[in-house]
C-alpha cells in the first residue's frame, strides 16, 4: 500500500450538499433582491426630494403628493398607504419611511424585511 492511492477531491454526496447549501441561497438571494431594488430606489428618490430647496416651503400635503408621484414614476408600490409619515414642527420637517415587506420563501416559510428610514428638512 503506497501513499499515492490516497483520495484526493470532494466526494460526490459531500458536492451534493455544496451545491443545495449553495442553491437555497441563491434562491433566497433572488427573490429578496426585488425588495431591495425597490427599496433603493425609494431611498434615491427620498435624498433628492430632501435636497430640493422647494421641499422647505411645501406643505405636508403636497410633500406627500411629490413621493407619491415619484412612486409612480418608478413603478415603486409601497405595501402600506401611510409607509410615508411627514411631520412638521419647530422649524423642521421630518420624512419618516417605514414599511415591511413580506417575501414567501419556500412552501409556508417567509422572510419579512423591515425598512425605517428618516429624514429631515429644515425650513427656516
Amino acid at each position: 500500500m503506497s501513499i499515492r492511492n490516497k483520495q484526493r477531491g470532494v466526494s460526490f454526496f459531500s458536492l451534493m450538499i455544496i451545491l443545495i447549501v449553495a442553491g437555497v441561497f441563491f434562491a433566497v438571494g433572488m427573490k429578496l433582491f426585488p425588495v431591495y431594488w425597490d427599496h433603493s430606489l425609494v431611498t434615491s428618490m427620498m435624498e433628492e426630494l430632501v435636497e430640493e430647496p422647494e421641499t422647505k416651503r411645501d406643505s405636508p400635503t403636497e410633500t406627500r403628493m411629490k413621493v407619491s408621484k415619484r412612486l409612480r414614476i418608478n413603478q415603486v408600490s409601497l405595501p402600506v398607504k401611510d409607509a410615508v409619515i411627514i411631520d412638521e414642527k419647530e422649524g423642521v420637517k421630518n420624512i419618516t419611511l417605514k414599511y415591511d415587506v413580506t417575501v414567501p420563501m419556500f412552501y409556508n416559510v417567509d422572510a419579512v424585511v423591515k425598512f425605517h428610514e428618516q429624514y429631515e428638512v429644515i425650513i427656516r
